[in-house]
């Protein structure tokens, strides 16, 4: 996106710099002295195309007209892959000379554009223009199928993606398409492995910008996304939203073998690994396997053992900050010093600190006894119970 509004940049800029050959050419005058002072004829047909809007060079592979030579081979380029413009301090090439000054700026560190309400600074007049727009709270492209308003055109034509059903952006080694160039560079990062957005503050690489930011909160104790209804605080936006569903009851993911439901995708995805008996991830140290990459992740963090999460007011650490009805969790152990129960039992009133602790209540009224001694047939509401039963037979 960056680069195709730079490119629309350039050409501004070229536009007027062909303005003003063409004023020269025009009034006689002379910006500069040269021994070849007389126009060729290729250059009078150049400039009198200004005015007839006349473009002749077409490009055979998408369509696109122009007027000067210049900028046709400037467009070939982006069919080719041509990038002749290489920086020298960290190799990246580009396919115009204006996209490469652009990019020195990010190791120079010159942003010479400031915002005069917040004083933010920006290495491109054109970023300027698009930021003062937050303050101002102009969004000029409008969807004109939707409805919906952006502050970039840029940004409205990627949309326009959606609509269409465009994905031009094709990954050459796996063939998945995306709407957005910037996607297809992401994803690349899954091939290559790599992860150029590491946290300052414990080392953790990311493959995007927005996960280490999300990540940064851990650190900082950041949590901007509140529940009205019981005031719970979330450091993401998604676990916000599947919170709210908590209240609301929602669970539109239902197993078409057994018709349990579920209120996440990811959920239901896991629930349906226990029909398939599917257990993709394998520790490589022990030979266990799991359902979810989240569960191998933090199952690896044993034989490491890794305790990145520290609470802040008696230094207890852990080896996971978030995750539900799972033990040796950051954001669980918490509670305790905050006094939270968020999980009451609906028919008498008692409160938990954890929804497993209220699952196992629940045991109660229901007389559900889950775990069956194999040997004697005795039935217990907790594996707990059991194993210790087990003694019994073991004696």
């Amino acid at each position: 996106m960056a680069l195709k509004e730079e490119s629309h940049e350039l050409n501004v800029k070229e536009e007027k710099d062909q303005y003003v050959n063409h004023r020269d050419f025009i009034t006689g005058e002379k910006s500069f002295s040269c021994s070849h002072t007389e126009k060729t004829s290729s250059q009078e047909k150049a400039q009198k195309r200004i005015h007839t809007r006349e473009c002749p060079l077409k490009c055979q592979q998408c369509g696109n007209r122009f007027t000067h030579k210049g900028s046709f081979n400037r467009h070939m380029r982006i069919h080719t892959g041509e990038k002749p413009f290489t920086c020298q301090q960290c190799g990246k090439s580009f396919n115009r000379k204006g996209h490469l000054n652009y990019h020195m700026r990010i190791h120079i560190g010159e942003k010479p554009y400031t915002c005069k309400q917040c004083g933010k600074s920006f290495d491109q007049d054109r970023k300027l223009k698009v930021h003062i727009r937050i303050h101002s709270g102009e969004k000029p492209f409008i969807c004109q199928q939707c409805g919906n308003r952006f502050t970039e055109k840029g940004s409205l034509n990627r949309h326009m993606r959606i609509h269409k059903g465009e994905k031009p952006y094709v990954c050459s080694q796996c063939g998945k398409s995306f709407s957005q160039h910037g996607s297809l560079e992401i994803h690349i990062r899954i091939h290559t492995g790599e992860k150029p957005y590491i946290c300052p503050k414990c080392g953790k690489s990311f493959d995007q910008e927005g996960n280490l930011n999300v990540h940064m909160r851990i650190h900082t104790g950041e949590s901007p996304f509140t529940c009205k209804q019981c005031g719970n605080r979330f450091t993401q936006k998604g676990s916000f939203n599947r919170h709210i569903k908590i209240h609301t009851g929602e669970k539109p993911y239902t197993c078409p073998q057994c018709r349990k439901s579920f209120n996440r995708k990811g959920n239901f995805n896991y629930h349906m690994r226990v029909h398939t008996g599917e257990k993709p991830y394998t520790c490589k140290q022990c030979g266990n396997r799991f359902t979810e990459k989240g569960s191998l992740n933090r199952h690896v963090r044993i034989h490491k053992g890794e305790k990145p999460y520290t609470c802040p007011q008696c230094g207890k650490s852990f080896s996971q900050h978030e995750s539900f009805n799972k033990d040796g969790n950051l954001k669980i152990h918490m509670r305790i010093h905050k006094g939270e129960k968020p999980y009451t039992c609906p028919q008498c009133g008692k409160s938990f600190d954890q929804d497993k602790k209220l699952k196992v209540h629940m045991r109660i009224h229901t007389r559900e006894s889950p775990f069956t001694c194999q040997q004697c047939g005795k039935s217990f509401n907790r594996k707990g119970n059991l194993n210790y039963h087990m003694r019994v037979h073991t004696v």
